[in-house]
């Protein structure tokens, strides 16, 4: 079972999978470093390598190697420890002083790819010119991490309704006479006491609209090359301003939820504390989607946000378990998709779907972004980043109102487009993965 609190992980931007596992995956390579290690080297493939300057991938690595967690570390800590390490070049584990010097034991290999992903790390510990220890992990998306030899679905958990394909979680529903979140709590509440449940989700809903409020209140230019101009902040002064208009255009209420998700995506791209929802990428659309619930859909509680993310969370594990939440895997339809998939389920659920019209939700979010590539320009999750949280959180709205509209049959199943999803990203050219190599990152100058 995929847990809310996986898919759902408080942390840092700009990427989930470029530097939120990263951090992770060198975190637990320092935590298993044998005594006597005396020299650390860490080396990055594929995609890690392609964008890793832009996603701060570099950083993440000397960060976690230091000791840093992306959901405890302070953001504005980070360069601090960073200029500590640039002039002292090593770290400290175990109680020993272990050298590092990023510039010379940082490597970013264009060349080659490791098996299992292209998001592939190895670490090296030496004690002079004798190699100790060799760790190799990938980051998965989500900032899901996977050792070499761990299997990538973790360990199997015993929980009441298990379920691995969208047919057999109608069916588990069915049974139990229960909805989506439902069946999604009682997994849950195996894992942890309900009170420790609810809490979490709590702690998740404040995170993200803090980041929303945050992002509302900041303006100026987001960090690298681009120097792209925050915008979230002007608009929302914007619609403030013509809220005491008799001449307000229906379409208005996109507006609201486009400023929500690009609120969030500003905040990701400055490294600021952000949700993995289920990426850092694609962490607007949730919280926009959630936004929309609380301040404009009338009668939503708190409890009925809960149910959101609950659904949410059991349509994500999904698609995590059968195809991909990685735009290094399967291009941006595996982050924004599945992101406004997992939203239209949890709008839908408030909304009070039937298990069937949430299913149906969640599949044509997820039809209607088939094909979608990752193509960041400057290897920076900016443009078109962004904009498309904002594309994406409609998107879900449209699709949890239109399978509202009907009774939850359908021709086109969860299942089918879920695979169909897995099949076209395993189909695309890597270069529109991620890589910056294809797409707007090569069509679109840098200026």
């Amino acid at each position: 079972m995929t847990s809310v609190f996986d898919l759902f992980k408080i942390g840092l931007g700009p990427s989930s999978s470029h530097t939120v596992g990263p951090m992770i995956a060198a975190r637990r390579f320092r935590d298993a470093l044998p005594e006597g290690a005396s020299h650390v080297t860490a080396e990055v493939f594929g995609s890690l390598a392609w964008t890793g300057k832009g996603h701060r991938t570099d950083e993440a690595i000397c960060l976690g190697l230091m000791g840093a967690r992306p959901d405890t570390l302070d953001p504005d800590e980070a360069p601090v420890l960073m200029a500590r390490l640039a002039i002292q070049k090593f770290i400290e584990a175990g109680g020993a002083r272990i050298a590092f010097d990023a510039e010379r034991d940082l490597i970013l290999n264009f060349d080659e790819l490791l098996p299992l992903h292209s998001n592939g790390m190895r670490f090296r510990a030496f004690d002079r010119d004798t190699l100790l220890m060799e760790r190799i992990f990938y980051s998965i998306g989500g900032g899901f991490i996977v050792a070499e030899g761990e299997p990538r679905e973790g360990v199997p958990q015993d929980v009441p309704h298990a379920f691995s394909t969208a047919g057999e979680l109608l069916s588990a529903c069915a049974r139990a006479r229960q909805s989506i979140a439902g069946l999604q709590m009682a997994n849950e509440c195996a894992l942890r006491p309900r009170a420790d449940v609810e809490q979490g989700l709590d702690a998740i809903l404040d995170t993200m609209f803090a980041c929303i409020d945050r992002g509302l209140a900041c303006d100026g230019t987001l960090p690298g090359r681009l120097r792209v101009k925050r915008r979230a902040k002007a608009i929302h002064d914007k619609l403030r301003a013509g809220e005491r208009s008799n001449n307000r255009p229906p379409h208005e209420i996109m507006d609201w939820v486009s400023v929500f998700a690009m609120a969030v995506n500003e905040e990701n791209a400055a490294g600021g504390r952000i949700v993995t929802a289920p990426t850092n990428g694609a962490a607007g659309i949730v919280p926009a989607v959630l936004r929309y619930a609380r301040d404009l859909c009338p009668g939503t509680t708190r409890a009925h946000l809960h149910d959101f993310l609950l659904t949410a969370t059991a349509i994500g594990g999904l698609i995590k378990r059968n195809a991909s939440l990685s735009g290094a895997e399967v291009g941006c339809q595996g982050e924004v998709g599945s992101a406004a998939s997992m939203a239209a389920a949890g709008l839908a659920a408030v909304l009070g779907a039937s298990p069937e019209q949430i299913e149906n939700a969640a599949e044509i979010a997820m039809e209607h972004h088939l094909g979608m590539t990752c193509d960041p320009i400057g290897g920076l999750v900016q443009i078109p980043c962004i904009e498309r949280n904002a594309f994406g959180a409609n998107k879900a709205i449209a699709a949890a109102s239109l399978a509202l509209r009907g009774d939850g049959t359908h021709h086109v199943s969860l299942d089918q487009v879920i695979e169909t999803m897995r099949q076209t990203g395993a189909d695309m050219q890597s270069k529109y993965k991620e890589t910056s190599q294809g797409g707007l990152a090569v069509n679109v100058p840098e200026c």
